[in-house]
């Protein structure tokens, strides 16, 4: 039996669309096809050409987007449906998805297990101005763009056209974060980095205890909010039933939320540190930048360690490798739903993305990552300033309600039926 519920279109814009939502297309074969074939040559040439732990992170890519998008595991979505009518389903997915996080890293970070030798480091970073102003108007983009990082890759791996908008100028966004970064880190105040654990006197095992606690308390009041608020319920995916559900059906979000945590726990185990996206970005956008002419190896950002990677290959990058993965399995999940499919582009949510891209790649390279790289692999680390930037990320998404409408991008409201 299937039924018809008010949910919102792959575009946003300001009206609903009634769709059965229960219903799953056939798998797009050819499509299919066509994505293994690309995963199988990336595979062949980085094995030719590269490190062996690049082409295991392209598997942990691969299965990175391919559960984001089963799940369409959001934290774009799941930030702006708290902040506007208080359902905090996805966000208690979050602290699930942060308990498994951080009782993986304890132990990797404190004896610095590795798959091949070399050393783990966690996302420590300052608390300042940079960290601040940064996540705010990430906040701010992705509720403009229509996803976060993360939210932007499987989107665009399922066929999403606005988002190619959002990722190009998500691109020129933290290229010019990159150019302006000494500015905002050495200019301005800022605290040194703090880690629960190797801050505090704590250590892994007492910091790991109030994570947890911290994780609890959040998942509780976002139950108190949602309930006093009767929030609207989360829109039901396409899905099918039995095995078929692993592989084409939607994912509940607590299950997506173990294997992000997972996932995570081994490319940091695997590269040395945790899971990020917008660095390739900064990456890419410099490289571009440089072949017309631009002498981007003065920049601060291209000093010292990051300068070798100016100068490598793209694909000796760890965080390009993850991210090609990402879009990669997310194009792969899309297909055996029989999902993929292009996307309108209208007027509003162009120039949406545009402002959005960039706000969120400015934004990245001030608040040392994104929602993956500073939020995510931030708070997985123990550090301060992944729950700050959780903090003005929800401050920015409050702001962004009023903005959204601006560009006929919708917003959820308390009478709708689900959100």
């Amino acid at each position: 039996m299937t039924t018809s519920t008010r949910v919102q279109p792959v575009n946003e814009v300001k009206d609903p669309v009634y769709r059965d939502t229960t219903a799953l297309n056939a798998p797009q074969k050819s499509l299919i096809a066509g994505g293994i074939a690309v995963a199988a040559l990336l595979t062949v040439y980085l094995l030719a050409t590269q490190h062996i732990a690049q082409t295991v992170l392209l598997g942990i890519g691969l299965l990175l987007g391919y559960t984001l998008f089963h799940a369409r595991f959001g934290f774009t979505s799941a930030f702006r449906r708290f902040m506007s009518v208080g359902n905090g389903q996805a966000m208690r997915s979050h602290m699930l998805m942060l308990a498994v996080a951080v009782t993986l890293f304890a132990p990797i970070l404190a004896y610095g297990y590795s798959f091949f030798g070399t050393g783990v480091s966690g996302y420590v970073s300052p608390v300042g101005v940079s960290l601040v102003v940064g996540a705010f108007i990430f906040g701010i983009g992705m509720q403009l763009g229509g996803g976060c990082a993360s939210g932007t890759l499987y989107a665009i791996g399922g066929g999403r056209s606005v988002m190619f908008i959002t990722l190009l100028f998500f691109i020129i966004g933290t290229t010019i974060g990159a150019y302006h970064l000494p500015f905002w880190t050495e200019d301005l105040p800022a605290f040194e980095p703090v880690s629960l654990a190797t801050s505090t006197g704590l250590g892994y095992g007492g910091a790991w205890l109030v994570s947890i606690a911290l994780f609890g308390l959040i998942a509780w009041i976002t139950l108190i909010i949602e309930k006093k608020k009767r929030a609207p319920k989360m829109a039901p995916l396409p899905t099918t039933t039995g095995w078929k559900r692993i592989f084409r059906g939607s994912w509940p979000l607590f299950a997506a939320a173990i294997a992000l945590a997972v996932l995570n726990a081994l490319t940091l185990m695997t590269r040395g540190t945790p899971w990020g996206i917008t660095s390739a970005f900064a990456l890419w956008g410099s490289k571009i930048a440089e072949f017309f002419g631009v002498d981007v190896a003065s920049w601060g950002y291209w000093q010292g360690a990051n300068a070798a990677m100016l100068e490598s290959s793209i694909f000796a990058d760890s965080t390009t490798v993850l991210n090609f993965g990402v879009i990669l399995g997310a194009f792969l999940a899309s297909a055996a739903g029989g999902l993929f499919k292009f996307t309108k582009i209208t007027m509003g949510n162009f120039w949406a993305s545009v402002v959005g891209g960039l706000l969120m790649g400015y934004g990245a390279r001030l608040a040392f990552g994104c929602n993956i790289g500073a939020y995510f692999g931030g708070i997985a680390s123990f550090s301060l300033h992944g729950y700050i930037w959780g903090i003005l990320a929800l401050a920015g998404t409050f702001f962004a309600l009023y903005l959204r409408p601006l560009f006929g991008l919708s917003v959820p409201k308390s009478n709708d039926s689900v959100c």
